[in-house]
Order: C-alpha cells, then sequence, then structure tokens
C-alpha cells in the first residue's frame, strides 16, 4: 500500500493538479476569510468555511475523476489488479494519497484562528473544530468520488457524476422538505429504497434467489409491521433521510458551537461504505 500511496501522491504533483487543488482552496478561502474575518470583524474562521462548501462540490470531483478511470482508460489498472497486493490496499492507497492533498489547505487553514486572535477576540477551538469537521466532511466527498470514478472510464464522466450526487448531497436538506409525511408515503418509499438495495445485492451477486428472497422477506416484513402498526410511519421518510445531512455536522460546530459525535460517526460511516464499494467494483471486473 506503501508503494502505491507514494505513487499516487507523486502523480498529483507531477501532473500540477495537486497544486492548483490546494491554490484554488487556499485562494478561495482566503477571500472570504478577509471579507468575513479581517473587513468584517466576525471572530470566527468557521463562518468562511462555510461559504467554500458550494466551492468542494467543484474541486473534490476534479481531484477525484483520475484516480480509477484513467487506470481503466489506459488499460494499466491490469497491472494493478496483478499486482502482489490486496484490492483493499490499492484503493486505501489510492483515497489515503487524495486525502493528503487535500489535508494541505486544511493544515494552511489553521494559521488563520491564530491570524484572527493576534487581531483581538478569536474563538480557537471552536474553529479548529470546525476545520477537523470541514476536513472530514472532505474526506467523504473524496470517498464518493472515488467511487464513481471506479464506475467509468472516463474522467469526465466521472467528475460530472461526483459533481451532480455531491450537489445533491448539498441540497439534501431542501430536498427532505418534500418527502412525504404521510404513513402510506413512508411504506412506499421504504418499499422503494428495498427496491434498490436489492437490485445493488444482485449487481454485487448476480444471484436471482437471493435478490428475490430479500425483496420478497422485506416487503412482507414492511407491509406486516404497517397493517400491525401504521403509526410507525408516519413521518418516517423526513426523519430518516434528515439524518444524512452531511453538512449538519460541520454547520452544528460552525454556527451553535456543537459537537456532533453521531455526525463525525456518519462521516466515517460513509467513508467505510464507499471504499468497500470501491473494492467491490474493482473485484467485480476483475473476475469478469
Amino acid at each position: 500500500m506503501k508503494a502505491i500511496y507514494k505513487r499516487e501522491l507523486k502523480s498529483y504533483f507531477d501532473s500540477m493538479i495537486g497544486y492548483v487543488f490546494i491554490a484554488f482552496l487556499v485562494a478561495i478561502t482566503g477571500i472570504y476569510f478577509m471579507v468575513y474575518n479581517l473587513n468584517m470583524g466576525y471572530p470566527y474562521f468557521s463562518y468562511a468555511l462555510n461559504s467554500i462548501l458550494f466551492i468542494m462540490l467543484v474541486a473534490v470531483p476534479v481531484l477525484t475523476m483520475k484516480c480509477f478511470a484513467e487506470e481503466k482508460k489506459s488499460r494499466t489498472d491490469q497491472l494493478l489488479l496483478t499486482a502482489p497486493v490486496s484490492l483493499s490496499q490499492i484503493v486505501l492507497g489510492k483515497y489515503f494519497a487524495m486525502v493528503t492533498v487535500f489535508a494541505v489547505p486544511c493544515a494552511i487553514y489553521a494559521v488563520f484562528p491564530l491570524i484572527i486572535e493576534s487581531q483581538g477576540e478569536a474563538h480557537i477551538g471552536i474553529d479548529y473544530m470546525a476545520i477537523l469537521a470541514f476536513f472530514l466532511l472532505g474526506c467523504v466527498y473524496i470517498a464518493i468520488g472515488m467511487f464513481l470514478s471506479a464506475l467509468t472510464e472516463s474522467q469526465i464522466i466521472a467528475a460530472i457524476s461526483t459533481f451532480g450526487v455531491l450537489l445533491v448531497l448539498y441540497l439534501w436538506e431542501g430536498l427532505v422538505d418534500f418527502l412525504p409525511t404521510s404513513a402510506m408515503g413512508g411504506l412506499m418509499g421504504i418499499l422503494a429504497i428495498l427496491t434498490v438495495l436489492v437490485i445493488g445485492i444482485y449487481q454485487m451477486t448476480k444471484n436471482w434467489v437471493i435478490a428475490a428472497g430479500v425483496e420478497v422477506l422485506g416487503a412482507a416484513a414492511a407491509i406486516g409491521t404497517y397493517f400491525a402498526k401504521s403509526s410507525l410511519f408516519d413521518n418516517l421518510l423526513p426523519d430518516l433521510f434528515g439524518k444524512f445531512i452531511l453538512t449538519e455536522p460541520f454547520t452544528n460546530i460552525a454556527f451553535t458551537h456543537i459537537v456532533d459525535i453521531s455526525g463525525m460517526i456518519l462521516y466515517f460511516s460513509l467513508i467505510f461504505l464507499c471504499v468497500f464499494l470501491t473494492v467491490q467494483t474493482i473485484q467485480k471486473r476483475r473476475w469478469s
């Protein structure tokens, strides 16, 4: 894994992508820092970080689009698949290389609260927790982009699909408000989610028996629960999907100064899930 990590990290700086990514994030953040913290006098650097959340939707796809798509297109992925390392090590090596590139601007951000402190009132602890939450959120975005890059051999498609998914996640809080709150709507939503999961199971196993069994058992359990106690499905979809507002743990720290431990657990869980799905995607390609 160490060799993969070094190779990938070196490639980002040989191709200038790493330098451009770091310079772009630092420059944009510096502009908001000047506006909010130096000119307007806000004592929280987290306000500037919150303003660049949308910029991440553009920056992350540029960083992640080539990680597997380029290998697949140039057929150099065959060398990786036959290398004397596990697929997990390959995926983690690439992932940690991208995280390292992203960690550089986040490390630079640690200087900004100190500049605020030198000018007067500052909240160092809150700002550093906000930087940590911002870093973990970026790690989630990178994991998503890596997974989508593993699905295609086109860097453009990988970048556009990553931007699309991240945009939906960015707007997630507003989209949740449109979900049905009735019990019947909740049941229909659960059945739809079940069907999507079953499709994923079939794609991984290619076994209709297992997929159909999960669908039938899951649907029977959901419908049975609905008729036994339909009130459980009231407001179920907004409550369920509301837990996946990825920006909320960061904004809780930035604006209410509350550290959301469950949100941090969500970040690590999503990172693990995306890494696992990436490994499974490449594993499927190896045996196809």
